[in-house]
């Protein structure tokens, strides 16, 4: 009996490595009924697919909900294991021979190869948004031949999947405030025009450039808050003030504009030039920012004297360097900014003073075993 019922789909029928496949547009709203996804509970040489990170789909979901007017989603691919059939809309011509209806047994099972995140989040966000569900999403249907070529389906999808860089990120998002204000500093401050790599997150020796793009982004957001992005005209005002200021008191920065220096020459031999100190810096002047102007000014002058050399190991070591190689874990940053904050005379919140002394209590026995060695 279940036999006779069927789900029927407008398709277009293509061909890819000598076997057929089928693209359709389904409602949003049919989703969660046709395209489950229960193989969590399966180890993985039992699967089709990797595991559903449930901590990635509310953030998927919130992008759909607050951006209704221009969201944007790729096709999702799905297996079908069961029984189909392909009705061409006519007998004459390419065109009419593509074009038809996709019928599949309601007893088929379909398998998502790409794509179960965008649908574990478009069913959440039609919990808030029941509107969507008549919006459609497009489908590319296979016929499944077996678990292993469902896995290697998997494989051959994400092979060549390269995400786009940071700084790449950054410089096309148009939602973000933050990335907005990046692009903004980056044209018009006298520290970062012209000196910005917009497309890349990590610079050659050879690069003219002295900052990325996605560190600018990261800084900055290190230094406004949340509140303050809402306001571009004052957050820029603001950070093109903060950078200026630090600039001033990192002359080599000036020299690389000058070309008395190169760019690869100061990443070299100093840390200031790292995305890593750059942030932390924003973090800094998020804390500094709490004090009158003329403490402000005062205070930050004292960045001239710091040694900013990539030889000072004694104090950058554990902080914004490891093993000699510049680090970049949170736990670097939080350090390298407690670096700064103690030089500026600022105050660590609790979670710095942890870190703080995490980093001491590891240092005490190499200190102590240095000094019987010497």
């Amino acid at each position: 009996m279940s036999e006779t019922f069927s789900y029927v789909f407008p398709a277009i029928r293509g061909v890819q490595a000598g076997r057929e496949y089928y693209v359709s547009m389904c409602p949003l709203r049919l989703l969660p009924r046709l395209f489950s996804f229960d193989e969590e509970e399966l180890v993985p040489e039992l699967r089709a697919q990797r595991t559903l990170n449930k901590a990635r789909v509310p953030d998927i979901a919130r992008y759909i909900i607050e951006n209704k007017a221009s969201y944007t989603f790729s096709a999702i691919t799905v297996s079908i294991d069961g029984t189909i059939s392909f009705d061409p809309v006519g007998a004459d011509g390419p065109a009419n021979f593509r074009m038809g209806a996709l019928t599949v047994s309601m007893d088929a099972k379909f398998i998502v190869n790409d794509g179960q995140h965008r649908r574990a989040a478009i069913v959440h966000a039609l919990e808030t948004a029941p509107e969507l569900g008549e919006e459609t999403i497009a489908v590319v249907f296979f016929l499944d031949r077996g678990l292993e070529r469902c896995q290697q389906m998997f494989a051959d999808l994400n092979r060549y999947a390269v995400k786009p860089s940071a700084s790449l990120g950054v410089l096309y998002d148009h939602r973000s405030a933050a990335a907005s204000l990046a692009r903004h500093l980056s044209l018009t401050s006298s520290v970062f025009k012209n000196l910005i790599e917009t497309e890349r997150s990590s610079l050659s020796p050879r690069s003219r450039k002295l900052f990325t793009l996605s560190a600018v982004n990261f800084a900055t957001s290190e230094l406004l808050t949340e509140k303050e992005l809402e306001d571009f005209q004052a957050a820029s005002k603001k950070c093109l003030e903060f950078w200026e200021s630090v600039g001033d008191q990192i002359p080599e920065w000036t020299y690389v504009r000058q070309s008395k220096m190169t760019s690869g020459e100061l990443r070299r031999d100093f840390i200031h030039s790292h995305a890593i100190v750059l942030q932390a810096m924003g973090r800094a002047g998020r804390a500094l920012y709490l004090l009158p102007e003329a403490e402000r000014t005062k205070r930050l002058k004292r960045l001239r004297n710091v040694d900013w050399s990539r030889k000072n190991a004694a104090t950058w070591e554990g902080r914004a360097m490891v093993g000699g190689g510049m680090a970049k874990s949170g736990q670097n940053i939080t350090l390298t900014c407690n670096e700064i904050k103690r030089v500026l005379g600022l105050k660590l919140t609790p979670e710095e003073s942890t870190a703080e002394a995490a980093w001491a209590s590891a240092r005490g026995p190499r200190r102590s075993t240095e000094r019987k060695r010497i």
